[in-house]
């Protein structure tokens, strides 16, 4: 069997959990996609789902435009769980009646288990934390053929499960997949296990061994060109590709004047030492700090250098014979973002655009061997295929580099105030602890000066900001709570030891409505 015989469907009625409810059962170790909730009956039928989920959503059943479902898959035998929303509209559909709740739930509740058996509330105590989100209800069970399960003190019916012989569905008006709810991980292993029968095929060496055998069919002869940012997405794509066709590979680095301190030293030991791939470097550095000269909007400096990127990557790549196909580190987010995720086959490698990277006209044909993957999946691969923890765990960087942490117009002495500023943060970041419990760490250099005393003299000199947040998806971030004691050593260390800076803050704001990025 392979890791794609077992598959199931999460069915995305708006929810903002959706995407985690994927990787809740990816945790679990089966394979899981997030479809369109238009999808008929026949399209997930072809599928051969080991079972289906139906997440939650914004709607109310009860509104005119309210997304609906083809009713044929409640009558194709196959194990559904519908969460929240996705509860509401089977139970309507199978006959149930909702209403608005006398209390609406908002927040953490006390489940209370009526039933107990080796299915989906097996080994989960009889009464147990959950987190609901929700203004309707089930109000009336009816003539629907469904038993209430589990209640909490406002809602008789948290948790339902079919009677009907025809019908494998069981319904939760919480949300296991949020971590709130102490059980969840159990919740879903017991519908995955006990109910859907999986075998648990999801497992990322096999991942590993699949993904390059489909590369290699694909790519057959010809070379592939993988473009080499330093960050965990390429890096890992490099390596498959390297697993994969071996010598075929040709990675390109573009050293454009605007990464953080001794990147490029990294990346050449990396790919040309570790792995021994065919690395070309090329310094643009020049280039794009002559383009940047007075720029100071935001969007105009990413206008400037992905133009730049394109002909300087293009001028590489037309120097390298038979290079057929470029690769490129597109994660399973971004295809769902970009509209390209509901189709229910994005298991396959995908040989046509991008979704937001190098553009058709250089000729290629597109791979992306990890466009199934989240970000913490990435790691797990990058960990199986042998990639050094310093990249594997490497936080973001944004494709403009230190032109967006240096706010205002671009110079050499800015930014080699920020890189040095950035490096002293992320060793005391490092030596406390604290680099993989957060999500992002970095040092904005801001386009203000303020007056300090040093030694006996007046300063008036500049500002660095450091920004550390925690998320799990980048969509939202609060920032993180960085012990006093720790930011008091890179405070001193940065104003001590890199030159022209006087004051530094902390950036405490959470996104939204802040972004983690400054520009």
């Amino acid at each position: 069997m392979h890791i794609h015989d077992e598959t199931i469907p999460v069915l995305d009625f708006g929810s903002q959990t959706a995407q985690l409810i994927c990787r809740r059962v990816r945790d679990a170790g089966v394979h899981s996609v997030l479809v369109a909730s238009s999808i008929t009956a026949t399209e997930l039928k072809a599928m051969n789902p080991k079972g289906i989920i139906l997440s939650g959503g914004p709607s109310s059943v009860s509104d005119n435009n309210a997304p609906t479902m083809d009713p044929e898959i409640l009558e194709l035998g196959i194990p559904i769980l519908g969460i929240c929303y996705g509860m509401q509209l089977s139970c309507k559909l199978l006959g149930a009646s909702v209403t608005k709740a006398d209390h609406s739930e908002f927040g953490r509740a006390i489940l209370k288990v009526h039933a107990h058996t080796r299915g989906f509330f097996g080994a989960v105590p009889e009464s147990t934390q959950v987190w609901m989100s929700h203004g309707d209800q089930i109000d009336n069970l009816g003539n629907a053929h469904l038993e209430s399960i589990a209640s909490t003190d406002t809602c008789p019916n948290a948790a339902v499960r079919s009677t009907n012989s025809n019908h494998n569905f069981v319904g939760v008006q919480f949300h296991p997949e949020v971590t709130h709810t102490h059980h969840g991980p159990d919740l879903f292993r017991n519908f995955l296990y006990e109910i859907c029968k999986c075998s648990g095929l999801w497992k990322m060496a096999d991942f590993a061994e699949e993904a390059a055998r489909k590369v290699k069919e694909a790519v057959g002869d010809k070379r592939v060109i993988c473009g080499l940012s330093g960050g965990v997405d390429s890096s890992v794509v490099a390596a498959l590709l390297h697993k994969a066709i071996g010598d075929q590979l040709t990675c390109v680095f573009v050293d454009n004047g605007l990464l953080r301190k001794k990147e490029r030293d990294l990346v050449e030991h990396t790919f040309n030492d570790h792995f021994q791939i065919d690395l070309r470097v090329v310094d643009a550095s020049k280039e794009f700090l002559g383009d940047l000269e007075g720029i100071s909007d935001p969007q105009e400096k990413r206008r400037l250098i992905g133009h730049r990127f394109i002909d300087v990557f293009k001028e590489a790549a037309d120097s390298i014979p038979d290079a057929d196909f470029l690769a490129q580190g597109t994660l399973y987010p971004d295809v769902i973002e970009s509209g390209h995720g509901h189709s229910g086959n994005s298991a396959n490698i995908k040989l046509h655009h991008n979704v937001g990277g190098l553009p058709e006209e250089l000729g290629f044909k597109l791979i992306e061997p990890v466009r199934e993957l989240f970000k913490d999946e990435v790691r797990a691969l990058g960990t199986v295929l042998g990639v050094p923890d310093t990249i594997v765990w490497r936080h973001p960087f944004p494709g403009p580099g230190l032109a967006v942490r240096v706010l205002g117009d671009i110079t050499e002495d800015k930014l080699e105030i920020v890189r040095n500023a950035d490096e002293i943060l992320l060793e005391e970041i490092v030596a406390a602890g604290l680099y993989r419990k957060t999500s992002q760490v970095f040092a904005v250099l801001l386009p203000i000066h303020s007056v300090g005393v040093m030694g006996d003299g007046r300063t008036y000199e500049r500002v660095i900001a450091l920004r550390a947040v925690e998320t799990q998806d980048f969509m939202t971030a609060d920032w993180a709570r960085i012990p006093f004691d720790v930011l008091a050593r890179i405070s001193t260390r940065i104003i001590n030891e890199v030159t022209g800076v006087n004051r530094v803050v902390y950036d405490i704001s959470s996104k939204p409505p802040a972004t983690i990025e400054w520009e």
